[in-house]
């Protein structure tokens, strides 16, 4: 008779948001999975697909909350179904792929596998900077101060997209957070985390 592998496999995220000169961390929080997506995106690569299926960018939205007059801030449910899911509103987008030619600067956006020998997951870090003059021509504030959190670069929601050929780049995760405002006088660095393991023995990330 033959045996199952019934272990299967978890996947998990975590963010971290913050001033690489002041240290000040904006947000610290795990994040939601698509899985669909993930599924489709992990068999791409695996069967070597020509239209990709490997993490390509960091996009960023205004579109995760809404604040009533009085201050209290609503967080909207992270879009995970639906293999056409997106951010709710995306304004801006950075290639982590350092490997691409539409990467700017692959040095400071990029991704790499940390696994410890005789462990069951593998991480996949993914770190991205908001440098002082990424978006300028798009209408970046000059200062951290802006009343406005529907502005461009007010940031409350992210998440990771898959390469593709055509265009068609699946949502692989999204999380939604507190606003963060990207000015010119302000670096902002996301070190994204996301851990792939075997169900036995889980480790979070």
């Amino acid at each position: 008779m033959q045996s199952k592998d019934l272990t299967g496999i978890h996947i998990e995220g975590h963010i971290k948001i913050w001033d690489p000169e002041s240290k000040e961390v904006y947000i610290n929080k795990r994040n939601a999975i698509h899985y669909e997506n993930i599924s489709t995106a992990l068999a791409n690569s695996l069967s070597n697909n020509t239209d990709g299926g490997f993490i390509s960018q960091m996009s960023f939205g205004n579109g995760g909350t809404a604040i009533d007059p009085t201050g209290i801030i609503t967080y909207f449910t992270p879009n995970s179904t639906g293999s056409n899911a997106g951010l709710y509103n995306q304004t801006y987008k950075k290639i982590v792929n350092q490997n691409s030619s539409s990467n700017a600067d692959p040095s400071r956006n990029y991704m790499e596998v940390r696994h410890v020998t005789g462990t069951n997951y593998s991480d996949i870090f993914v770190t991205c900077l908001l440098d002082y003059g990424d978006g300028n021509d798009a209408g970046q504030s000059a200062f951290d101060n802006t009343n406005n959190n529907n502005s461009t670069f007010v940031f409350d929601e992210l998440g990771l997209k898959s390469y593709s050929a055509t265009g068609n780049s699946l949502l692989l995760t999204h999380v939604i957070f507190h606003p963060v405002q990207k000015s010119l006088n302000r670096l902002i660095q996301i070190d994204y985390t996301v851990r792939l393991q075997s169900l036995t023995g889980l480790v979070s990330v």
